[in-house]
C-alpha cells in the first residue's frame, strides 16, 4: 500500500508525525493546527497528541477524544462518522483548542494513523508442485481463512484473522439458551442455519471424500477446525429433541447497520421451529450436517462423532414426523432463505444417516423421498443432485445413474445451461459463481462413483479454473490476478479498532482496509460483465455457503492430481 506522506517527514507503516503549526495564545488558552497532506486514500484515522505542557478542556472537531493521559499532556483522537474517509490530494486540518498553566502555550506533535492499513497479510502459500495452472494449496488455505473470518462468538487463541475479535457474546435463545458461536452469514451478521447447515455438509462431504488433497496442502488440521466451530453451534440450537433454533439475528435490523460485528448494538432475537411451528426442510439438512459430521470425526474424537449422531437421529425423527417448510414457520427467514420444498432435504438426510449408520430404515426413507430426472442443480436449497449421487453410491441403482448422467448433460456445453463466453455455467446471476462451483464438486463427486470420470473431472476443473482466473480474472479474494478488492462485506470494510465505522466506509471507493482472504464473489453477467464494486451485492457480495463446494471441488482437483487421476 503506498503511504501517507506528509512532504517533509518521513513515514512509516501508515504513520507520520507532524507538528501543531498556526498557534494562537491567548493567554491561559491556545489555538492550534495540524495538517496532514493525504496521497493515499484514508478509510479512519487516529491521531495521538502529545503536548509539551498540560492541556484542559481541549476540544476538538474534526474527531473525538477517546482517552488522556493521567498527566493531561497525551491525547488521542478518533475520527467522526463523516470525516473517516479522506481523498488522495486532501489536507486533513485537525485543529485543536484547550487551556494551558504557564506563561506561553504548548508545543505539541501529532502522530497521526491511517486506520485503514490493515498490516496483516495472509501465510505464504505453499509452492505449487502438483503441476496445475493455480496453486490448489493456496486456495484451500485462503478459502479455510474466509470461514474464520466469518466466525462469531469467543474466538479461539490460535485465531489467526488480526482485525477480528470477539463478537455477539449475548446471543440467547427464548429462554437464555447459548447461542453464541457459528458463522456470518454473508456480509452481513445474522446466523442463517439453513444455509450454515448446507455449506457445513458440503465442507464435510469434500473432506471425507478428498482428505489426501487437505493432507497434502497440510491444511487438513484446520480443515477440521473449520467444520467444528459450525457443528459446535448447530448443537447448541438443538435445544431438545422438537425444538431447534434456526436464527439469530432480525434480518431487516442487520441490514440496516454497516459496521463490525464486534460493535453491535441492535437487537439479536432468536427463531426457531418446534412440533407446532416445524421446518422438515432445515431440521432433514441438519441432520444430514450431523450425520457428514459423525463420519468426519469417527475416528478423530468418538464422543464428539456420537454425540453428533445422536443429535442426527433426533433431528431427523424432527424432520420426519413434523413436515411443512420452515420458513412458513419462521416469517422472519422467509424473506431471505425462502424454502421451496422439503422432499429434498428428507432424501438428503435420510441418505447421510444411512451411510453413518447402516440401518437399512434411513435407506428406505431416503429413497422414498427421491425426487426422480435431472436436477436443477445444488445449492443451500436444493439438494437433488447430492442426494442421487450418494444413493448411487449406496445402492447402484440404475435410475440414479441415469438421472446424473441427464443432470451433467443439461450443465454442460450443449445442455440447457447458458454459458458465458469465456466458459462460466451460468444458472443464476445471484452467486452465479457458487452455482457452478457446486457443480463443480458434484461432477467430481460422481467421477469418485466412476460415472464419466474424466469428462466430469475435466469439465470440474473448467469451472473452478474461470473462477481462479481464466476468464480474465480472479473471483477470489486475496488470490490470483486482479482479485475483488471491495467484497460487499461490513467487517472487511472497516478501519481498524478504534476507528468508528458507518455508511461513510461503504461508500469510501477504495479497496476495503482488510483482505478478505479466500472469500468466492458472487459473480459475473451472463456476458463475463463484472466491475469490483462494494455497493452491487448480486455480484460483489461473499457468502458462506458461496465457498462450501467451491472449496470442495478445489480439494477434489487437489486429489484427483495427487492420484493421478488428471
Amino acid at each position: 500500500m503506498i503511504l501517507l506522506l506528509l512532504v517533509i517527514c518521513p513515514l512509516v507503516a501508515g504513520r507520520l508525525t507532524v507538528p501543531m503549526t498556526d498557534v494562537n495564545d491567548w493567554g491561559g488558552r491556545f489555538q492550534g493546527q495540524f495538517n496532514v497532506h493525504v496521497n493515499e486514500t484514508v478509510d479512519g484515522w487516529e491521531a495521538i497528541i502529545r503536548f509539551s505542557l498540560p492541556v484542559t478542556n481541549l476540544d476538538e472537531w474534526m474527531g473525538d477524544i477517546i482517552s488522556h493521559s493521567s498527566n493531561n499532556m497525551e491525547f488521542t483522537i478518533v475520527n467522526k462518522p463523516h470525516t473517516s474517509v479522506q481523498k488522495v490530494g486532501d489536507t486533513l486540518q485537525i485543529t485543536v483548542q484547550g487551556a494551558y498553566a504557564g506563561s506561553k502555550a504548548p508545543t505539541a506533535t501529532m502522530e497521526f494513523i491511517n486506520m485503514g492499513h490493515d498490516p496483516f497479510t495472509a501465510p505464504p502459500p505453499h509452492k505449487n508442485t502438483d503441476a496445475t495452472k493455480y496453486n490448489y494449496d493456496e486456495v484451500l488455505m485462503k478459502s479455510i481463512m474466509f470461514y474464520e473470518a466469518q466466525r462469531s462468538g469467543k474466538l479461539p487463541s490460535n485465531n489467526r484473522i488480526q482485525w477480528r475479535s470477539d463478537s455477539a457474546l449475548n446471543d440467547r435463545g427464548n429462554n437464555g439458551e447459548d447461542l453464541t458461536g457459528g458463522w456470518y452469514d454473508a456480509g452481513d451478521h445474522v446466523k442463517f442455519n439453513f444455509p450454515m447447515a448446507a455449506s457445513t455438509t458440503l465442507l464435510t462431504w469434500g473432506l471425507l471424500e478428498f482428505k489426501d488433497g487437505y493432507n497434502a496442502s497440510e491444511e487438513l488440521d484446520r480443515m477440521y477446525d473449520c467444520i467444528k466451530w459450525p457443528l459446535d453451534y448447530l448443537l447448541k440450537c438443538h435445544v431438545s429433541k422438537y425444538e431447534y433454533y434456526v436464527q439469530v439475528g432480525d434480518g431487516s435490523q442487520d441490514h440496516s447497520y454497516w459496521g463490525r460485528p464486534e460493535n453491535m448494538t441492535m437487537p439479536r432475537p432468536a427463531f426457531k421451529i418446534t412440533q407446532s411451528s416445524p421446518g422438515s426442510d432445515i431440521a432433514g439438512e441438519t441432520a444430514a450436517t450431523f450425520a457428514a459430521g459423525y463420519l468426519a470425526f469417527h475416528n478423530k474424537n468418538l464422543t464428539y462423532a456420537n454425540i453428533l449422531l445422536t443429535h442426527a437421529k433426533d433431528m431427523y425423527d424432527f424432520a420426519i414426523n413434523y413436515k411443512a417448510k420452515y420458513s412458513d414457520s419462521v416469517n422472519q427467514a422467509a424473506g431471505y432463505y425462502r424454502s421451496s420444498d422439503y422432499e429434498d432435504e428428507l432424501c438428503w438426510g435420510g441418505v447421510w444417516l444411512f451411510l453413518a449408520t447402516r440401518n437399512q430404515s434411513y435407506l428406505t426413507e431416503a429413497e422414498k423421498h427421491y425426487e426422480a430426472g435431472p436436477a436443477w442443480g445444488q445449492s443451500w436449497d436444493e439438494k437433488n443432485t447430492g442426494c442421487m449421487i450418494l444413493l448411487y453410491k449406496a445402492t447402484h441403482k440404475e435410475q440414479y445413474k441415469l438421472d446424473i448422467e441427464a443432470t451433467f448433460r443439461s450443465w454442460m456445453p450443449g445442455g440447457s445451461i447458458p454459458y458465458t463466453p469465456a466458459g462460466l455455467a451460468w444458472r443464476s446471476q445471484w452467486g452465479a459463481n457458487r452455482y457452478a462451483a457446486n457443480m463443480a464438486m458434484m461432477a467430481l463427486m460422481a467421477a469418485e462413483q466412476g460415472l464419466n470420470a474424466t469428462v466430469y473431472r475435466k469439465w470440474a476443473e473448467s469451472q473452478i479454473n474461470y473462477i481462479l482466473g481464466d476468464n480474465g480474472r480472479s473471483f477470489v479474494v486475496g488470490f490470483g490476478q486482479n482479485p475483488p478488492e471491495r467484497p460487499h462485506h461490513r467487517g472487511s470494510s472497516c478501519p481498524l479498532i478504534p476507528a468508528p465505522c458507518s455508511y461513510f466506509e461503504f461508500q469510501q471507493p477504495g479497496p476495503n482496509p482488510h483482505v478478505l482472504y479466500g472469500a468466492l464473489v458472487g459473480g459475473p453477467d451472463q456476458n463475463d460483465g463484472y466491475a469490483d464494486k462494494r455497493d452491487d451485492y448480486v455480484k460483489n457480495e461473499v457468502a458462506c455457503d458461496y465457498n462450501a463446494g467451491f472449496q470442495s471441488a478445489v480439494a477434489g482437483l487437489k486429489s484427483a492430481h495427487l492420484r493421478g487421476r488428471m
